[in-house]
């Protein structure tokens, strides 16, 4: 049997690359960057493509992949005229499409921790935009459109560490949230659950997140202490005096054991490394 083809769009980018470097060495690997300033643009596996100014059509009937990973960032409007077309292409080809989505879909339910099946609403720009494509894909056949809800993702090069990082550099205060209750992930475990999800051909809306909750300013306190004994300033952010959620937890679809983890696993495994 051929090797699966797959391309991710946006495999330049934090989450694309640890995609990219998980499923790279097991399947026919391709990815899309924006900036050729780290080195991409001598990678025979990787293609330049610009969000605003590129047909996204084009590029897929060049490489003609069996799985679209979508993990693309820019401009909203230029975001959804892609995905039209990347589901356009889908919809004729054999073809599925995999959309790395948001806890942000469920941002206007603050009561508690969301599920696969919960209706999606938000009160963000950045979920509402989510919640937009999410509703493309599921004009698709069933078994072409996979949407992934991610909570917030760390890892060593992740933009939320670095920032982190840079702040107590900076001796500049780090915002928490204090009643807000989330789950997290890190790169290495979001790319294996979905290498595992791409080997068995699922299909549906998974939450990717650990299988427990924490609050925000306790697990960034966490994270702040194994970079190294500062004394950090932190601005606690009140948006309200109950506790809100920003969670996902699995319900309908749970992965298998050995993919599960715990916030903690985040902290001691991935974040620092």
């Amino acid at each position: 049997m051929e090797s699966k083809k797959i391309l991710i769009l946006g495999a330049s980018g934090f989450i694309g690359n640890a995609l990219y470097k998980e499923l790279c060495n097991y399947y026919d690997t391709y990815g899309t960057y924006f900036s050729s300033r780290n080195g991409y643009k001598s990678n025979q596996q990787f293609f330049s493509y610009d969000l605003q100014e590129d047909d996204v059509y084009q590029l897929l009937e060049r490489i003609k992949p069996h799985i679209v990973i979508s993990s693309l960032r820019g401009d909203f409007a230029a975001q959804i005229q892609a995905h039209e077309h990347i589901i356009e292409y889908v919809s004729k080809h054999n073809c599925r499409l995999i959309f790395l989505s948001s806890a942000n879909v469920f941002d206007a339910y603050s009561k508690f921790p969301s599920y696969e099946n919960d209706k999606t609403l938000s009160e963000s720009i950045y979920g509402r935009l989510k919640i937009k494509i999410e509703n493309m894909l599921l004009r698709l056949p069933r078994k072409k459109a996979v949407i992934l809800r991610l909570p917030m993702v760390f890892g060593n090069t992740s933009p939320r560490i670095k920032e982190i990082k840079q702040a107590i550099w900076d001796n500049e205060a780090i915002e928490v949230f204090p009643n807000l209750v989330i789950n997290v992930t890190d790169d290495d475990k979001l790319s294996q659950q979905i290498h595992y999800l791409i080997n068995r051909n699922k299909y549906g809306v998974f939450h990717l997140g650990c299988s427990d909750l924490v609050h925000h300013e306790d697990f960034i306190r966490e994270v702040v202490d194994r970079v190294g004994s500062f004394n950090p300033i932190y601005k606690r952010v009140f948006t309200t005096n109950e506790e809100r959620y920003l969670a996902v937890l699995p319900k309908d679809h749970p992965l298998p054991k050995n993919l599960r983890f715990t916030y903690q696993e985040v902290i001691d495994h991935h974040v620092m490394g």
